[in-house]
């Protein structure tokens, strides 16, 4: 089964106020490392005031200082603006602008066509110069994985190190993987986030399943830009919440 792609182009977004720019900084290094941790917080609460470094996890995995190291590397997302979208929630960071194509919004509301020409992106934003990227696309999780019965949660697509084969591409290099356990008034929904890349990009996944459809988003740059926006964009990409 092929990884899930997420295309990068660059795009020309239109230009806007500038507004201070964050300064952050991080430098994953190379390793596969896959841990699990739970975030206390109801599913609500999540949608207010997302993912934050004050939230405490309860660690389900040997070592909290994996978990500790996971949250070191996430920004406070509260005054971002939040789009909602078509079953799922994001945070965008400042500056990015919105660079759907005007038709991929139309996608779904005409009486014709919509078969032939499905909907590739759910929502798409991109930093001022067009080299970062945060997108989320929406696919049936019988795509991407075959099976009779409609996926609930994504640990039906396998573990997270079995699903890697679905959302991280062949001869990328992986740097760190997790499972994020978000309290809902259910029970707990599982996330799997995944940060990888290759000799060019650099790339913050995070996906989750809700009905029978998986919901990525993933946030993309340079190498060269990670080192100082990686922060921001991981932020971003671990910003989404199923609604």
């Amino acid at each position: 089964m092929s990884a899930v792609l997420l295309p990068l182009p660059h795009p020309r977004p239109r230009p806007r106020p500038s507004r201070p720019r964050l300064q952050l900084t991080a430098n994953p290094k190379p390793i596969k490392n896959f841990g699990s941790f739970d975030i206390p917080i109801t599913r609500r609460l999540a949608i207010l005031t997302t993912f934050t470094l004050s939230t405490t996890p309860f660690i389900h995995t040997s070592s909290s200082a994996s978990a500790e190291s996971f949250l070191s590397g996430i920004s406070n997302t509260k005054s971002w603006f939040q789009f909602y979208g078509d079953g799922f929630a994001i945070r965008v960071p400042p500056q990015f602008q919105d660079i759907m194509d005007p038709e991929d919004y139309n996608v779904g509301l005409s009486l014709y066509g919509d078969k032939a020409k499905p909907k590739t992106f759910a929502a798409r934003f991109a930093s001022p110069d067009g080299s970062e990227v945060l997108s989320v696309v929406i696919r049936p999780s019988n795509q991407l994985k075959i099976t009779f019965l409609e996926a609930k949660d994504i640990a039906d697509l396998g573990s997270l190190k079995e699903a890697a084969k679905i959302f991280v591409p062949g001869g990328a290099t992986l740097y760190s993987a997790r499972t994020i356990k978000i309290k809902e008034e259910e029970g707990y929904r599982n996330y799997y986030f995944y940060e990888f890349g290759n000799n060019i990009q650099h790339v913050a996944l995070l996906a989750a399943v809700n009905s029978g459809k998986v919901f990525i988003a993933g946030a993309t740059a340079p190498h060269n830009k990670w080192n100082d926006d990686g922060v921001r964009l991981r932020s971003a990409a671990v910003s989404l919440i199923v609604l």
